[in-house]
């Protein structure tokens, strides 16, 4: 045990743990004869166990002081944790139809009770490498999007909430540094920690890290992301962070979350989806060319764009009387102005979705934790065609994000062939 009291938690020690812990014994029932117990941690951070007993179920995650994948030579806060916390609770409370319920925080230990969510829900990138659509994805993702970024705004709370707010996700900054150091950093110089198929991929790399214009625009998006503390944002929201089945969507994992710009997230998802399309041809086979699927993510595109777009929009019509400070009811209540005022918002907020969401592509490609979309390509040189195709859309995306006024303008870019 360290001096601060924390201790890593074996299966034997989390049992002993859970029968001293009310909350989560009760909701075994008190029963421990018959657990099942499942380590299922295979991100880059932390243990997660499944616990399972014949009365009921939950999830345990454990932050670690140091990053798993890596290993103690790249130490990591465990205060993560607490912030992971507090994010599900307060996204939690604003959408509670998306994010699990968190049923105990034990700071010291860096341990996270929460709801099991159970099968059939599957991690989503799972999904798109299998090929399965799901029609309610877009919406669901949608109406999260919204509700946790308009509610955390300054378009919502007063200056003093917000204020109060930022200051205490200010605490995260370890996690921030790394996204820093990861997206916005290493794969724009030479890094002991970037990788890419190689040697396929080599003088596309090379490329990016020659690229002055590529570097000037995201010395801006991380600037934006380092100063502008928008909304409490989710921090790492891609298709790996998100569970679903066909009528079901769970966000989880939002232990970078901390007070930063909304296109970030939006961004982050919709590039994700951007990887996704990208790499069906590396799935496609003689049974299924992947050709339907491929239109069905372009339409899943635009649909999170367009319905963000209206959900946040109407919580901001509903709400432009009310406590928000951001623009004033006596001088922006004018019904031009309030339109006038939404749609240079709206539009903002599609560039800064459409660059973040280009840099979160590039970073998986020639940085240091890929996607397994591109991964499950057992073939190097398809892998890397499908990845060359992504990271030339991506690299345009970043430097002609502004020139599209429109997400159906993305998506038709999206399916030209890159040249």
């Amino acid at each position: 045990m360290a001096s601060d009291g924390f201790r890593p938690l074996d299966e034997k020690a989390l049992i002993e743990y859970i029968k001293a812990t009310p909350t989560l014994a009760l909701k075994l029932g008190n029963r421990f004869d018959d657990l099942q117990i499942k380590e299922v941690g295979d991100g880059n951070l932390n243990f997660v166990y499944i616990v399972i007993g014949p009365s009921g179920s939950f999830v345990i995650k454990q932050a670690l002081p140091y990053i798993r994948c890596i290993g103690e030579s790249w130490p990591m806060t465990k205060e993560r944790a607490y912030f992971e916390a507090r994010a599900l609770k307060e996204h939690g409370r604003l959408c509670p139809d998306h994010v699990p319920e968190v049923y105990h925080f034990d700071r010291t230990m860096c341990l996270i009770g929460m709801r099991y969510i159970e099968p059939p829900h599957i991690i989503l990138r799972k999904g798109f490498i299998a090929g399965i659509e799901y029609p309610l994805l877009a919406e669901h993702i949608a109406e999260y999007m919204a509700r946790t970024l308009f509610y955390t705004s300054l378009l919502y709370l007063t200056t003093t909430e917000h204020k109060r707010a930022v200051t205490e996700f200010c605490g995260n900054v370890e996690l921030c540094r790394l996204t820093e150091q990861v997206v916005f950093s290493d794969p724009y110089k030479v890094s002991q920690y970037n990788r890419c198929t190689s040697p396929y991929l080599d003088e596309d790399a090379k490329a990016v890290r020659e690229d002055n214009i590529l570097k000037l625009e995201v010395a801006g998006l991380k600037s934006m992301f380092c100063e502008r503390a928008q909304a409490l944002i989710h921090g790492d929201l891609h298709t790996g962070s998100v569970m679903v089945t066909p009528n079901s969507t769970q966000v989880i994992d939002p232990e970078f979350a901390f007070y930063g710009p909304m296109g970030f997230d939006i961004g982050a998802f919709i590039g994700n989806l951007i990887l996704a399309y990208f790499s069906q041809n590396g799935h496609a086979d003689d049974k299924n060319d992947r050709k339907a699927y491929k239109v069905w993510i372009l339409k899943t595109i635009a649909d999170t764009w367009n319905l963000f777009d209206k959900n946040f929009t109407a919580l901001w019509d509903e709400n432009k009387d009310g406590p928000g400070e951001a623009f004033l009811p006596e001088i922006y209540n004018n019904e031009e102005v309030h339109l006038m005022v939404k749609q240079r918002y709206m539009r903002d907020l599609l560039h800064d979705t459409l660059g973040f969401g280009a840099a979160k592509m590039i970073r998986r490609i020639v940085g240091v934790a890929h996607v397994e979309d591109f991964e499950s390509i057992a073939e190097p040189a398809k892998r890397a065609d499908c990845e060359r195709k992504a990271l030339k859309f991506a690299k345009r995306l970043l430097k002609e994000r502004r020139q599209f006024q429109s997400i159906e303008e993305v998506v038709s870019a999206i399916e030209q062939p890159q040249p």
